[in-house]
């Protein structure tokens, strides 16, 4: 808004600051926060790219944080870029040899951040890594004190004042909780016990000289409070988190419709992100915004504080649908399709009973929990397989595999296979593939229309080019697409998308 405001020939002495309302944009701003950005790479998805960082660019999108320290806005975007860990620290970096170590730090790759905390764990000095690094002394330092804290953190379980100061300094509850080896519901329950509760500061460009008209809030550990909360029965909207290929730009697009909805029916709402490149995270779209990361222990946070009526999780992709489960376990009420009809949708299993009670065909396909049971299916299904992760939107990890030694490879690289976490396999059909989008509200379905894949079937539907009407479904097959579409809504109670 400022950019084009300036573009089209005003100054900045004739444009009003639009977060306070009152002073304008040649007003020195000054900030009592800190912003962390970290971008956000595809690596997990494309993990045979080459991850080496240089002048093109390979991130698909990015997480902002803010907090009162450099260290709690840094810790508070690692845990904001969904990839599996909560703190400065990655499964079998302790297992790197030291030279490797050094050359990962030499030659950055999308992980160096977490490589510069491990060099620091065995010893290395900030002064040593700025020479290799050229990094500035300033930061390695505040990754210097995390990791400090940490060591602080092993020796010193159970301190009540630790836990304020490491708190304060961005650790999560999950971090903790793996340190201390308890729950994270334990160390909630410590803090709870102890005074140790977060707050909300609102984002201003004044250090609160003037007062901000913008609902725009971050959490951090101090005394005092800024979001007030409404007497308006309020609903609290989940985002979609950073983008990455398969899960981008329509989901914020569905977020603000869903915003406006609420709005329109007379509650406030409220929209929690960790992404600064979206729509629905400007400060004007909603009544209140918290710029935070999407995990249970965040979202609990602003539950606890707003109170709100519900939460819907339906429009931020995978990693809202993720916490609706944990969310309901902790007594939140999620809105929308129950959580046991999600489960039904998403658990194989499950999946499977429902396609044969409702007598719909589909591929010949089974769950594995490890490789040589994978193995086993593959042959007894016959390659090609498609096979990915359960409980994955996007597209993520899934490949079409033609022989027994690219399954072994994908096992053993592309995922993280168990009991809890199995991966589908399925017997890979050429042919065309479309998609459809139904909202219902438990009695009726409405199919706006069918999509027509033009990239081949296996092309994730998040990548794929589509058309839209279809050009090439016959009139049978687009009835037996409505005819299962609508089974399925109804089958699940779906209210909603």
């Amino acid at each position: 808004k400022m950019a084009a405001k300036i573009a089209v020939g005003l100054t900045l002495d004739e444009i009003y600051n639009p977060i306070t309302g009152t002073t304008y944009a040649q007003f020195e701003p000054m900030l009592d926060y800190v912003v962390a950005k970290i971008p956000r790479w595809p690596f997990d998805k494309f993990n045979k790219g080459d991850r080496q960082l240089g002048t093109q660019m390979k991130a698909t999108g990015e997480v902002m944080a803010i907090g009162r320290n450099i260290e709690e806005s840094l810790l508070k975007a690692v845990r904001s870029l969904e990839i599996g860990t909560a703190h400065l620290e990655l499964d079998g970096l302790t297992s790197v040899s030291d030279n490797d170590l050094v050359q990962r730090i030499i030659h950055p790759q999308d992980d160096r951040l977490f490589y510069l905390a491990e060099a620091l764990r065995r010893g290395y000095l900030i002064q040593e890594l700025a020479e290799l690094t050229k990094i500035d002394l300033f930061f390695l330092d505040k990754i210097s004190h995390i990791v400090e804290l940490e060591e602080q953190l092993r020796s010193e379980k159970g301190d009540v004042e630790l836990l304020e100061i490491v708190k304060k300094n961005g650790f999560s509850d999950e971090k903790i909780a793996k340190t201390w080896q308890i729950t994270p519901i334990q160390v909630r329950q410590m803090r709870q016990e102890s005074g140790i509760q977060p707050v909300y500061k609102m984002v201003d460009t004044c250090a609160a000289e003037f007062e901000s008209q913008t609902p725009y809030y971050y959490t951090t550990y101090e005394q005092e409070n800024e979001s007030l909360v409404s007497a308006k029965p309020s609903i609290l909207v989940i985002g979609s988190g950073p983008i990455r290929i398969g899960q981008g730009v329509e989901f914020d697009y569905a977020t603000v419709h869903c915003v406006q909805a609420i709005q329109k029916a007379g509650y406030e709402a409220i929209i929690m992100n960790s992404n600064p490149e979206t729509v629905s995270t400007d400060f004007s779209i909603s009544d209140k915004l918290y710029f935070e990361p999407l995990t249970l222990e965040d979202v609990l946070n602003v539950v606890e504080l707003e109170k709100p009526e519900g939460v819907i999780v339906q429009f931020g992709g995978q990693t809202a649908i993720n916490l609706a489960a944990p969310l309901e376990e902790n007594g939140v009420k999620i809105l929308g399709t129950s959580v046991a009809n999600l489960d039904r949708a998403e658990d194989r299993d499950l999946f499977d009973q429902l396609i044969q009670e409702l007598n719909i065909p589909q591929p010949v396909g089974k769950t594995a929990t490890n490789a040589p049971d994978a193995l086993t299916i593959a042959t007894e299904i016959g390659y090609p397989v498609l096979i990915r992760p359960s409980f994955v939107l996007g597209g993520r990890a899934m490949e079409i595999v033609h022989t027994p030694e690219d399954l072994t490879h994908y096992m053993q690289e592309a995922v993280k296979v168990s009991d809890e976490h199995p991966v589908l396999i399925d017997r890979y059909l050429m042919g065309k593939e479309c998609e459809v989008d139904a909202i219902c509200d438990g009695q009726e379905v409405l199919i706006p229309g069918i999509m027509e894949h033009i990239e081949r079937a296996g092309v994730h539907s998040g990548d794929s080019m589509a058309v839209y009407p279809p050009q090439n479904l016959t009139e049978d097959q687009k009835a037996a697409i409505i005819d299962y579409t609508t089974k399925l809504c109804l089958a699940l109670d779906c209210h909603g998308l």
